[in-house]
C-alpha cells in the first residue's frame, strides 16, 4: 500500500500531499533538479517542499549563479540588483 502524507511546505507553509510511497505520482516529481540545484535546496531545507517552492528555488539558484558570473566578468564595475 502506498504511503501518502499530508505536509506543510517549510518555505511557504502551504499544504501539499507527499507521495513518498509512490514518488512518480508525487507533486515534486514535476520539478526536475540537477545535482547542483538539489544541493542548493538541501542546504536550506531538510524536508520536502511543494512544487511551487522547488521551481522558485531552482530559479533563485540560477539567478545567483548568473549574478556570480556577471560579477566575475565585470569585477569592480559590478553592481548587485536591488534587494540582493
Amino acid at each position: 500500500m502506498c504511503k501518502h502524507e499530508d505536509k506543510y511546505c517549510p518555505r511557504c507553509k502551504q499544504p501539499f500531499e507527499c507521495k513518498v510511497g509512490s514518488i512518480l505520482l508525487c507533486q515534486c516529481s514535476t520539478v526536475i533538479l540537477n545535482d547542483a540545484e538539489r544541493d542548493f535546496v538541501s542546504k536550506q531545507y531538510e524536508d520536502c517542499l511543494c512544487a511551487t517552492c522547488l521551481k522558485e528555488l531552482k530559479a533563485q539558484y540560477h539567478q545567483q549563479k548568473f549574478q556570480g558570473k556577471l560579477k566575475g566578468i565585470l569585477g569592480v564595475l559590478y553592481k548587485p540588483p536591488p534587494g540582493s
